[in-house]
């Protein structure tokens, strides 16, 4: 009995989950939306070198400088 119990629970929690990354998911798409909008479009060679930059920064450098973003 506890065992389906608990796996109920942990099914109900990876739902809850899901739901909240997706909602994180819409709410980053709106605000692309809005940036995009307001400043054009971000090319494919930006994402990468912000990519680049994130990389460097986990690990422990400053790729292009403190403001290069």
């Amino acid at each position: 009995m506890f065992h389906r119990a608990s796996n109920a629970f942990r099914g109900r929690l990876v739902d809850a989950f899901a739901v909240a990354r997706q909602i994180e998911r819409d709410n980053l798409n709106e605000l692309i939306q809005v940036a995009e909008a307001e400043h054009g479009p971000v090319t494919d060679e930006e994402v990468q070198a912000l990519r680049d930059q994130l990389h460097q920064a986990r690990r422990g450098g400053t790729a292009g400088g403190a403001n290069a973003a």
